[in-house]
């Protein structure tokens, strides 16, 4: 492989820590963060893990830092940056609806366009997708969020046919509920809302992400042996005993009935559980 790992969403989360691991064993890797201020804050980390580690500004939004990001010889392309608006989709104001998909969707899409071309050409290439389990199943108040992670699955499953012929795989990456505060912070999103509270269907401050969380150690060790082709598995629920759960939930939905007028399990969960909660092993 002669190109470098590029990551988005580097600056934080499971993208910083699968970056510098990367970079601490001796790969080529480009973290891309969304903002110049944490530059210089992901340089510091690697020199004090002694990982050689390129960091530059790439909002996935951005048409400009897409086009440079081009620029760079890049073999393979995880598309880590994301977002999670929490909320009921009767509540979520327009314009943070529109910025769930610009950052989880059509940003990460357009910048892959790009690089999958180059890829193309030279007849090799990986491209992963940080998706979700919200991207195959979906929890009250998560609609904005696994709407968008829905969208990422579908076009995943579509560049995978498209580019077979190319040289290039893809895959994805499907976490569960992983305690690295991406989760609680979904459900505190409605503290800058821009609107009338009189007028939303529900009191999010009553509210708590729906599930205990777990240690993201399996997300970060899996996604490493993605990016390298030594796992060559097109999807990865995240953690492991939880893809029969999940692979029952899907298969539920044909034989789902209409709701029968009461509060659903998850739904009476999100208002009883605290924040943070660990999962027990």
């Amino acid at each position: 492989m002669t190109g470098a790992i590029l990551i988005t969403g580097a600056g934080t989360g499971f993208g910083k820590e699968v970056a510098l691991r990367l970079a601490a064993t001796g790969h080529r890797v480009i973290a891309g963060v969304e903002i110049a201020a944490q530059i210089a804050a992901v340089r510091t980390e690697a020199r004090e893990r002694g990982a050689e580690l390129r960091v530059e500004k790439l909002d996935v939004t951005d048409p400009g830092d897409r086009e440079h990001a081009w620029t760079w010889d890049v073999n393979v392309l995880l598309n880590n940056a994301g977002i999670s608006e929490g909320g009921s989709t009767v509540d979520i104001p327009a314009d943070r609806l529109r910025r769930q998909f610009e950052v989880n969707v059509f940003g990460p899409i357009l910048l892959t366009q790009g690089f999958a071309k180059k890829m193309a050409a030279r007849n090799s290439g990986r491209i992963v997708f940080m998706s979700s389990v919200a991207g195959l199943t979906v929890d009250p108040f998560t609609g904005a969020y696994a709407g968008s992670k829905h969208a990422v699955e579908a076009f995943a499953d579509a560049l995978d046919q498209e580019l077979a012929e190319f040289g290039v795989t893809v895959a994805t990456i499907n976490p569960g509920p992983f305690l690295t505060g991406f989760n609680d912070t979904m459900f505190e999103a409605w503290k800058t809302w821009r609107d009338d509270p009189s007028q939303r269907l529900f009191d999010y401050s009553e509210l708590a992400f729906p599930h205990e969380q777990h240690d993201p150690e399996p997300v970060f060790a899996t996604t490493v042996a993605v990016l390298l082709g030594e796992d060559t598995r097109y999807r990865h629920v995240l953690p492991a005993p939880l893809e029969p759960q999940i692979r029952r939930q899907v298969e539920a939905q044909w034989e789902r009935p209409l709701n029968d007028g009461h509060r659903p399990a998850l739904v009476q969960k999100a208002h009883d559980l605290t924040p943070a909660t660990p999962a027990r092993h």
